[in-house]
């Protein structure tokens, strides 16, 4: 009998608490051996030691700025629900002559909880959870561990302690994208120690300040890797304009509806404002001509619905 570690809602949940403090330990034993012990000091040697100080530094405070901004955007927004007592409106012949209807985006008169069943030909209808005894928009899928459904779920993660959905999966994205960056940096600034300490060489510091920073550099170095890894695999999904769940229900799909092509598929998830792409927030305009930021309604390929262009 196979296990279904989703069952175990309560130990997840508690996992998700235990690695908030592992983040919150490891920036702060990288503070420490960073800027305490090493490159704080450095600062008032004068010469080449200040000027590289300062310029570790000054990319240090900003990536751990713009890295807890993400991650606290990713842990604290909802990633989207849906609305208690949501249904489809059916309307044959709204489906039959508006573009917009078929193209999975409704009519613009509609409530932002009643959206139109679009018809079989676009192959995106409304589903129903049986779980949560309703229906739910295209994308969506169950989360046992938040035991609701999920608008655009991505996957529950237990890092952040919540769900990766429509509403904050940009701030996901860059999470892991200033993670990769400022555990790169961390990793690179202390690399010189971390050859001395092998090569014999003089360290200064005492021992407990020599012991940080060898575990900081070790935790920096195994965090980069993995979540280079992790980053290149969503880069590939933001891509395809896909999801994790999707990347999987698309084998069977070789023609996956919601890819419009790359540029559009990063817009999809990191709007068109490109002052706001690298910063956890979305421009007002956005927020209100593009439907599928909101995760109810996602255009689909023309292509492959040539219905639309009628």
């Amino acid at each position: 009998m196979a296990w279904n570690v989703f069952k175990f809602c309560t130990a997840l949940r508690a996992l998700g608490s235990i690695m908030i403090v592992v983040v919150i330990g490891i920036v702060g034993v990288s503070y420490y051996s960073l800027v305490i012990a090493i490159y704080g000091p450095a600062l008032l040697h004068g010469g080449t030691d200040t000027f590289v100080s300062l310029v570790v530094l000054f990319f240090f405070h900003f990536l751990l700025v713009m890295l807890l901004w993400s991650y606290s955007s990713v842990v604290l927004t909802d990633p989207g629900g849906v609305p208690p007592k949501w249904g489809p409106l059916r309307d044959e012949e709204m489906a039959d002559t508006d573009p917009l209807v078929v193209s999975g985006y409704g009519t613009p008169d509609l409530d932002a909880n009643q959206l139109p069943v679009v018809s079989d030909t676009t192959n995106q209808e409304i589903r129903f959870c049986r779980k949560c005894s309703q229906f739910k928009p295209p994308r969506t899928h169950h989360c046992s561990v938040c035991k609701r459904c999920i608008l655009k779920m991505d996957h529950h993660c237990v890092w952040v302690v919540n769900c990766v959905g429509a509403l904050n999966y940009k701030y996901f994205l860059l999470f892991l994208l200033y993670t990769f960056l400022e555990t790169t940096l961390v990793s690179l600034s202390l690399l010189r120690i971390f050859v001395a300490f092998f090569a014999d060489g003089e360290i200064s510091g005492t021992p407990g300040a020599i012991a940080a920073i060898f575990i900081t550099f070790v935790l920096n170095i195994a965090f980069a890797l993995s979540v280079m890894g992790f980053l290149i695999m969503h880069v590939s999904l933001v891509a395809a304009n896909t999801t994790t769940i999707e990347a999987y229900e698309k084998k069977l799909d070789p023609k996956w509806r919601y890819d419009l092509g790359w540029k559009k598929n990063f817009e999809q998830v990191f709007g068109t404002d490109k002052k706001f792409w690298f910063i956890p927030a979305y421009s007002k305009e956005d927020l209100r001509r593009m439907p599928a930021l909101q995760g109810f309604q996602y255009p689909i390929r023309p292509d492959l619905y040539p219905l639309q262009e009628l």
